[in-house]
Formats: structure tokens, C-alpha cells, sequence
């Protein structure tokens, strides 16, 4: 697939994906559902590659059949695509997900070049990547949250035992993440002090800075999709819930369950009561105003034996086959296809610049 210069009526449309994240992976399965997605006939569409090691490429995303957990990657050996070209496109759909793509560093390499993208812009897009920081957002929104603490860089080398005296207070079991990662990267779930050693060091092999949340009790996992309608206002999906299939040896929803093995079971629309849901949907749409978010994005939830409390907000979801953003879409009235044209056509409708 590459640029229909023999149609210049048509808008151009580059779409890029892979990047250095650990995350690479998804981003290409993404991007390959996103393309097969895009109406050629409508849109003239450039997909454009970005290796583990950075370098930009003119991909094809035709990888076939994938072999059991396995997912495909952005190929080294392809001819080099130059980023400065992106002025040439009328948007841009960026599936970067993870640091270096989904934190707003492209998005301000494009906001500099006065280039239109799908999706959050530069703040946006930092302050919902950085989990502390988010949850910094949503507490001055007034947005319910577990109790949680940060591991800055320094501190677990310099002042250790402060550290895991804040961590202990959580109570076990808790879960240490990775600061500014998805897709369960580098998470570890820890109902032993023995193991949190182990489980820090995981997470910092994503990220020097850590974050460790409580592990509520009697915990389910609840999803809702916002995006922007044409006008700006931001509408919500119905609510979805996340669950392990019982037969799977993961204990909670990881990125194996996620992508690799299919033992990840998407409830769509969950099975709870109207008001919860109507509560849910409203606080999806208070995150997403609250962080300043543009788009698109996914906000998850916990409902615990304590009540309901949010638990981050995804600018960037996936479009995998197992991913929950596009089912609750569907679920609300918006196919695959439709879904993906609505944000392109955002993108191309907003101006550059200061919004």
C-alpha cells in the first residue's frame, strides 16, 4: 500500500506505527487493523514505519499470518521514509503506542511542522502517560482513586527504606508499574515484601520512575470509550468489563492475556446496573476534559468492595482484535470502519496550533 499520487482530490492520509517502545508490537497490529480498515476509495494512504531502533521507514503492514503468540514487527530493510515528508499529507493517524509516541513527543514533532493528527496533543497525551501525574489530574477533578505511591528515580537507590515503608502502609497484596508504560508492561503483582524487590527492578527495566498501587478488594475491571464529536463535545461508549478466562494461569489481565494467548474475555455492555453505568460513562467524559484530551481515549475503572474508583486513562487504545476501545464502539452504534473515518475526519477539521 503506498501514496495515490494519481488522486490528489483525495485526501492524504499517513499513518504511522512500530516505534522504540517496548510496545511495538501492538502498535503494528494496530496499525494493520487500522489500515485494512481505511477506505481507500475516500482516503490516499501513506503506512509509515518507525524501527525499535528509530529509523523511519515506507512499511507495507502486509505481514500475513502471524504464528502463535507472536505479533509482527516494523521491518529494518525497507526504503527510508523522511519525516519532513508528513507535510505533504493532510493528517496524520499515529498508533505509537508507549513512550516515544503515545507520551506526546510526536505529537509535538507534528504540532511544530503545523501537521493535523488524530488524537490528544502534546499535554494531553504526556499527563495521561505519566500514571502519577494522571492521578494528580484526576484528584483535582474530584475523581475517586486507590491509594498509590511514586517511586522517583533517586529515591530507591537513595533513600530505599522511606520508600518501602510508604509502599508497606498499602497493605499487600499491591501492584508495581512501570510510570509510563501500557499495556501491562513490566507489571507485577506482589502479595509477598519478599518479592517487591523483584517486582520494582521489573518495572524500572521500562522506566526509572515506578508506581505502586493497592490492589482493592473484591476488584472488577470496567471500561468506557469517549470520543469527540465534530462540534468538540465528548460523548461515551457504554461500559464494558474486563475478565480472565478461568482456565488461564494469569492472575491478573496482563499483556500475554491481552495480546498473545486470546484468554483475555471482553463483557460488552457488563453486566451492572444502569446507575453504575451512567456514573461510569460520566466520569469517563470528566477524565477526558480533565486532562485536556482530544480525540479519542479509553478511561478504566475499578469497582471495588469499597465503591468505584478510576484507574487511568488511555489516550492511544488499541485496535487489536482483542481490544475493548472498537467493541464498545460497536456496541454503541459505531462499526470498525466508521469509527476510524470519525477520527480522521476530526483530525482533518481542526486547525494547527493553539486549540
Amino acid at each position: 500500500m503506498s501514496l495515490e499520487t494519481s488522486h490528489p482530490d483525495k485526501p492524504r492520509l499517513a499513518v504511522i506505527f512500530g516505534g522504540r517502545s517496548s510496545e511495538h508490537g501492538v502498535s503494528c497490529l494496530t496499525a494493520r487493523e487500522i489500515l485494512a480498515a481505511i477506505d481507500t476509495d475516500r482516503y490516499a494512504v501513506q503506512p509509515v514505519g518507525i524501527t525499535r531502533d528509530g529509523a523511519w521507514v515506507e512499511e507495507t503492514a502486509t505481514w500475513g499470518e502471524l504464528a502463535p503468540g507472536t505479533l509482527p514487527e516494523v521491518r529494518d530493510d525497507l526504503p527510508p521514509f523522511l519525516w519532513e515528508s508528513l507535510r505533504d499529507f493532510d493528517a496524520v493517524f499515529p498508533v505509537l503506542h508507549g513512550p516515544w509516541g503515545e507520551d506526546g513527543t510526536i505529537q509535538g514533532l507534528l504540532e511544530m511542522a503545523d501537521i493535523r493528527y488524530v488524537g490528544a496533543g502534546v499535554l494531553a497525551s504526556a499527563v495521561s502517560m505519566d500514571k502519577p501525574f494522571t492521578k494528580t489530574v484526576f484528584s483535582a477533578a474530584g475523581l475517586p482513586q486507590i491509594p498509590y505511591v511514586t517511586i522517583r528515580p533517586w529515591e530507591w537507590k537513595q533513600d530505599r527504606s522511606r520508600v518501602e515503608d510508604r509502599i508497606r502502609a498499602l497493605g499487600l497484596p499491591v501492584f508495581v508499574k512501570p510510570a509510563r508504560a501500557g499495556s501491562s508492561s513490566g507489571v507485577m503483582m506482589v502479595d509477598s515484601w519478599d518479592d517487591l524487590d523483584l517486582a520494582v527492578t521489573t518495572a524500572r527495566d521500562f522506566d526509572p520512575k515506578v508506581i505502586v498501587e493497592s490492589a482493592a478488594r473484591g476488584k472488577r475491571e470496567l471500561e468506557c470509550a469517549v470520543i469527540q464529536q465534530p462540534d468538540g463535545k465528548p460523548v461515551a461508549s457504554v461500559v464494558g468489563e474486563i475478565t480472565v478466562a478461568e482456565e488461564s494461569d494469569h492472575e491478573f489481565y496482563d499483556f500475554e492475556a491481552k495480546y498473545l494467548d486470546g484468554t483475555s474475555l471482553n463483557v460488552v455492555p457488563a453486566d451492572i446496573p444502569v446507575t453504575l453505568s451512567d456514573r461510569i460513562r460520566t466520569y469517563a467524559v470528566q477524565a477526558f476534559e480533565a486532562v485536556g484530551c482530544e480525540g479519542l481515549a479509553r478511561v478504566d475503572f475499578f469497582l471495588t468492595d469499597d465503591g468505584l474508583v478510576i484507574n487511568e486513562i488511555n489516550t492511544l487504545p488499541g485496535f487489536t482484535p482483542y481490544s475493548m476501545f472498537p467493541r464498545l464502539w460497536e456496541a454503541s452504534g459505531v462499526p470498525y470502519a466508521e469509527l476510524v473515518d470519525r477520527l480522521v475526519q476530526l483530525a482533518l477539521q481542526r486547525d494547527t496550533g493553539l486549540r
